[in-house]
């Protein structure tokens, strides 16, 4: 802040003490010519009194012997001062001894010395003799006239007035001077220290002591504005982080820093009506977390707290192709994708963010997987508002969930339909099995020392009666949301183990079932006395019943899963880890679980003869299972090059269309009668079943 030289306070107290001293100095100046005007007069007299001492007794003496030349000599002498402009000699009855007089002194002052001191005055002396009579003789008069005293009155009061004023002002200026030095100078310093200070840190810029005024009143004044600085940023922190808790409160989300659903909308909202402008699309991408929930069982729920942070931390490493980024709670998140032109740009950005899940998280020396399902939604052609893009997108994302995790999917007309589909689907599940539109096929398993089938995997089917066959990979995660999953896999354990009890009974006494457990039924506290139950009821042999369940489903509470694992594998049944290869268990889970075998998922099988990464994977699981002393069957096995490869690997069973698709009850006990004969005659492979 500059300050304006007209409302300089040094400036004011220049004119105040300037004009003071003016006024003093003409007051003084005048009273002393004042006072010289009485000493003017006082000289004149003194003067006269002086000239007439010297003259009278020469006056006297000229006067007593009536000697005329003689007062004319007087008179000259008396002329000889020059402001004597008339003299006499004699007395005043008579006509005088001696006279004389002159013009009047030509002074330019006089006009005004005259009104001063008088144009001239008058003085006389008694001429009187001397002893024992003093007898009067007469007078001796003079006239003086005041010019030539007036003009050294004059000049006299010319200095003293200047004087006086010069005085005066030199006296103002150096107390102007003191005070400026003592005042205003350290003024100005802290006025410019002030102008310096940032309004938003105070505190930050405290004002200088200034050297000689630590306990003066400037000296209590810096400290005290010092202290008040500190207080005014102490209070306004405060303030501001009180109205930043607030903020952040309304609009971002704690844990992470993101901003949340209300102010997503916000930014959304203002991003769709840039881009209706610009005609430019928007992609709006919902990820959601795969299996979040197992992850905060397994670990701890602050474990997730930070994973979501580390997660949040890895999305930010997008905010250059990214318009905005939000949490929506829970596991869920948004980016939002603003002036892109065509739908793959959306696209390599969901890959993108799937990629980086692909590198593991690191938290307490543990490596952690991510997995994510995302679903995308398009400006203009999904929606052209806010809440209808969020909608669709979240929508899209949990239907890709139910299909198949770890990957995205972009938002269809038909979502719609499909999700009414599901929740007709959802409500017809409770009635499928009470209506026995529910039935169980197997598929045979392949022992590779002697290709014979030592095993069949029950498979679960729906025949919809309006929809007809219903997908596992659908109605299962549908069953396992409304619960009814407990009466379902009660119910195929207990066909599976009356199955294979009858062919057992046929003479296939070797033969093993292999029934797939659902992530809810692992964790039922009654699964373990079920298979018990039923193996005893069917009398099954041991080690002739086979509980495969998955690696996610593990992992989601490890601890509980390992207890029904001891249970069950108490009961007689065999353990098989299923889809090995497509979770994030690690070596030292599975060395602490009761595990018999590892299938390998047919994801990797199909194509490990063109992918080198599928075949290091399938070489590593094999490998694996050898050193934890586990059988290693491979599902999905399509091609005689196939199973010449993981044969030669070391894989001890397979499974797939190479042998055979799965068959109902029926079909297969010939599919295993056929297979009976060709091996007892050793003339055919089951490979060209």
């Amino acid at each position: 802040m500059k300050l304006d030289l007209k409302n300089s306070l040094s400036l004011k107290l220049l004119r105040v003490v300037l004009l003071s001293a003016l006024i003093v100095g003409v007051v003084l100046s005048l009273a002393q010519i004042v006072f010289d005007v009485y000493k003017t007069r006082q000289a004149v007299a003194n003067d006269a009194h002086r000239i007439l001492g010297m003259f009278r007794d020469p006056s006297t003496q000229a006067v007593y012997s009536l000697d005329r030349e003689m007062g004319m000599q007087v008179i000259e002498g008396l002329f000889q001062h020059e402001s004597v402009r008339m003299a006499t000699i004699g007395h005043p009855n008579e006509p005088m001894l001696a006279e004389k007089s002159r013009e009047k002194v030509d002074i330019p002052t006089r006009w005004l010395t005259d009104p001063i001191l008088g144009k001239e005055q008058n003085f006389s002396t008694q001429l009187v003799g001397r002893g024992p009579y003093s007898e009067y003789y007469g007078d001796l008069s003079i006239t003086l006239d005041t010019a030539p005293y007036g003009e050294s009155f004059v000049t006299n009061s010319v200095i003293i007035f200047i004087s006086g004023v010069l005085r005066a002002l030199a006296m103002s200026l150096v107390l102007y001077l003191v005070y400026h030095l003592l005042l205003t100078k350290p003024l100005s310093k802290i006025i410019e220290h002030l102008s310096n200070i940032n309004p938003d840190r105070p505190s930050e810029h405290k004002l200088p002591m200034l050297k000689g005024n630590e306990k003066n009143e400037l000296g209590l004044w810096i400290n005290t504005a010092n202290q008040l600085l500190c207080s005014i940023e102490r209070n306004t922190n405060l303030r501001r982080e009180a109205e930043n808790s607030l903020l952040r409160m309304a609009q971002y989300d704690f844990l992470t820093g993101l901003p949340n659903r209300q102010q997503l909308q916000q930014q959304l909202d203002q991003i769709l009506g840039d881009s209706g402008r610009l005609q430019r699309r928007v992609a709006v991408l919902c990820v959601g977390l795969d299996d979040f929930k197992g992850i905060n069982e397994q670990f701890s729920y602050q474990t997730g707290d930070q994973l979501l942070l580390a997660l949040s931390d890895r999305l930010r490493s997008h905010s250059g192709r990214l318009g905005a980024l939000a949490r929506l709670g829970g596991d869920q998140f948004v980016l939002v994708q603003a002036g892109i032109e065509q739908p793959y740009e959306a696209a390599e950005l969901a890959q993108s963010v799937l990629d980086d899940l692909d590198n593991p998280f690191m938290l307490d020396q543990q490596q952690v997987r991510l997995r994510a399902t995302i679903g995308i939604t398009l400006f203009p052609e999904d929606g052209d508002t806010t809440e209808k893009l969020l909608q669709k997108a979240e929508q899209t994302m949990t239907l890709a969930k139910s299909r198949s995790r770890n990957r995205y999917q972009f938002y269809i007309a038909s979502v719609d339909s499909e999700m009414r589909r599901r929740r007709e689907l959802e409500k017809d599940l409770r009635d499928a099995l009470a209506l026995n539109q529910l039935h169980l096929v197997y598929q045979p398993q392949i022992d590779y020392r002697d290709h014979s089938v030592v095993g069949v995997e029950a498979l679960l089917r729906w025949q919809h009666p309006e929809h007809g066959s219903v997908p596992p990979d659908l109605f299962i995660p549908l069953a396992e949301q409304n619960g009814s999953i407990i009466p379902i896999g009660e119910w195929i354990l207990d066909q599976t183990c009356r199955q294979l009890r009858e062919w057992h009974d046929q003479g296939f006494t070797e033969l093993r079932m292999a029934v797939n457990l659902s992530t809810v039924q692992l964790h039922h506290a009654e699964l373990p006395r079920v298979v018990n139950n039923l193996m005893q009821v069917y009398r099954l042999p041991r080690r002739s019943l086979e509980l495969e369940v998955t690696e996610t489903g593990l992992m989601e509470d490890i601890n509980t899963a390992a207890q029904h694992l001891l249970s069950l594998r108490r009961s007689g049944a065999l353990i098989a880890i299923d889809d090995f290869g497509t979770g994030y268990s690690s070596l030292s889970y599975l060395k602490s679980l009761p595990l018999d075998k590892i299938k390998i998922d047919k994801s990797f099988v199909q194509d490990l003869l063109d992918d080198e990464d599928d075949a290091t994977i399938v070489r590593a699981i094999i490998q694996l299972g050898k050193s934890l002393g586990m059988q290693v069957i491979a599902e999905g096995v399509e091609t005689v090059a196939q199973e010449a490869y993981i044969i030669a690997q070391g894989c001890n069973e397979g499974q797939g269309y190479l042998y055979s698709k799965p068959l109902p009850p029926r079909e297969l006990t010939a599919y295993l009668k056929q297979a009976r004969r060709l091996n007892s005659t050793s003339t055919a492979n089951p490979a060209t079943l």
